[in-house]
C-alpha cells in the first residue's frame, strides 16, 4: 500500500516533470519558429548589413553606418567604430555650440564683420554680404543649409576653435569625434589620418543628443531642427534615398577620396523618428563623392527600420 507522503511526492514529480516538458517545448518553438515568426525584427538588420556589405563593394567605397529606428531601437550598423573624415558635417554641431551658448557669448542678432579675405572656396552666402556682415543666427544658417565654409570658420571663431567643438563633442559623451583643423585645412582626409574624423555611431549618436535629446533647451533645439530641415544639399543623397512624404533634417559632408557624408533624423509619416548617420570614402584622392552609393544606402534603412511606413 502506498504512503500519503509516497503519493504526494509521486504526484509533484508528475507535475515537474510536465513543467519541464512544457518549458522544454516551449524554447524549442522558440528556437525553432522565432527567427522566422520575428523575421523584421530579427533578420530585417542582419539582411540589410549583407545588403550594405555589397553595395560598398560594388561601388568600390568604405561604407560606415549607424542608424536606429528611436521607438522601437531596431538598429542597422556597419564599421560604425572606425574613423571617417567629418568634413562639413562637423558644422551642424558647431552651430549647436552657439545655440547652447548664446546667452553667454554671441547673441543670435549680433552682427558679424568679416574681411574679403576670410571668404573661401564654398562660402555662397557670406560673399553675397561682404559689406554688411551677417548676424550670429544667419551664419549658423548658412553653415548649415549651405555648408558655406567662410561661416563654418566664423562659427568656429565664436566657441574657440576646433579645440572648443571638441570639448563639445566631450560634452555629448562622445569620445571618438574631434577638430583638430579650420576649413579648409581640415578638409585633407588622408587615409589613416586621424585628425577632424569620427565614427558613425559616435557622431550619429551625437547628433541624436543635438535633435531630439535635451542638450538644446526646446526653442534651440526647434531653431537647430529647422535649419537642419531647410538644408539645400543633400537632394541626390538622402533625399533621393528616402521617400518623398518623410520629414528630414540633416547635414551632409562632402571632400577629397569620395568622401559623400550625410548625417540626419529623418520622420515617417506616422511620425516615427529614424537616426541616419552614413559615411563613405574611396581609396583615390581624386575619386568623385558617390551620391548614389549614400541615398542606396538610406533607401536600404528605410525599408529596414521602418517597413510598411
Amino acid at each position: 500500500m502506498t504512503s500519503p507522503d509516497h503519493s504526494d511526492s509521486l504526484a509533484r514529480r508528475g507535475l515537474f516533470r510536465a513543467g519541464l516538458a512544457f518549458t522544454t517545448a516551449a524554447v524549442a518553438a522558440t528556437a525553432v519558429s522565432g527567427p522566422a515568426a520575428s523575421a523584421a525584427q530579427d533578420t530585417g538588420p542582419s539582411r540589410a548589413e549583407a545588403e550594405l556589405a555589397e553595395l560598398e563593394q560594388r561601388h568600390g567605397a568604405r561604407l560606415g553606418v549607424f542608424a536606429r529606428n528611436l521607438c522601437t531601437g531596431r538598429t542597422v550598423a556597419r564599421r560604425a567604430g572606425e574613423r571617417f573624415a567629418m568634413w562639413s558635417t562637423f558644422k551642424a554641431f558647431a552651430a549647436a555650440v552657439v545655440l547652447r551658448d548664446h546667452g553667454g557669448c554671441a547673441p543670435l542678432d549680433q552682427v558679424i564683420h568679416y574681411p574679403p579675405h576670410d571668404i573661401l572656396p564654398n562660402s555662397p552666402r557670406t560673399t553675397e554680404h561682404v559689406d554688411t556682415g551677417m548676424t550670429v543666427g544667419d551664419l549658423c544658417a548658412a553653415a548649415i543649409q549651405y555648408s558655406d565654409n567662410a561661416a563654418g570658420n566664423l562659427l568656429l571663431r565664436q566657441i574657440g576653435g576646433p579645440a572648443g567643438l571638441t570639448r563639445f563633442f566631450r560634452s555629448l559623451g562622445d569620445e571618438a569625434s574631434r577638430l583638430d583643423r579650420w576649413e579648409t585645412d581640415l578638409n585633407s582626409a588622408i587615409p589613416g589620418d586621424p585628425r577632424d574624423t569620427t565614427t558613425p555611431e559616435a557622431l550619429g549618436r551625437a547628433f541624436e543628443r543635438l535633435t531630439l535629446g535635451r542638450v538644446l533647451s526646446g526653442t534651440d533645439r526647434e531653431r537647430l531642427v529647422g535649419w537642419l530641415k531647410g538644408n539645400t544639399t543633400s537632394a541626390k543623397r538622402f533625399g533621393a534615398g528616402l521617400p518623398a512624404d518623410w520629414v528630414l533634417a540633416d547635414k551632409t559632408g562632402t571632400g577629397d577620396y569620395g568622401t559623400a557624408n550625410d548625417i540626419g533624423v529623418a520622420w515617417t509619416p506616422r511620425g516615427t523618428p529614424l537616426l541616419l548617420t552614413v559615411l563613405s570614402t574611396k581609396n583615390a584622392q581624386d575619386a568623385s563623392p558617390d551620391d548614389a552609393l549614400v541615398a542606396e544606402t538610406a533607401r536600404i534603412l528605410s525599408h529596414t527600420l521602418a517597413p510598411g511606413e
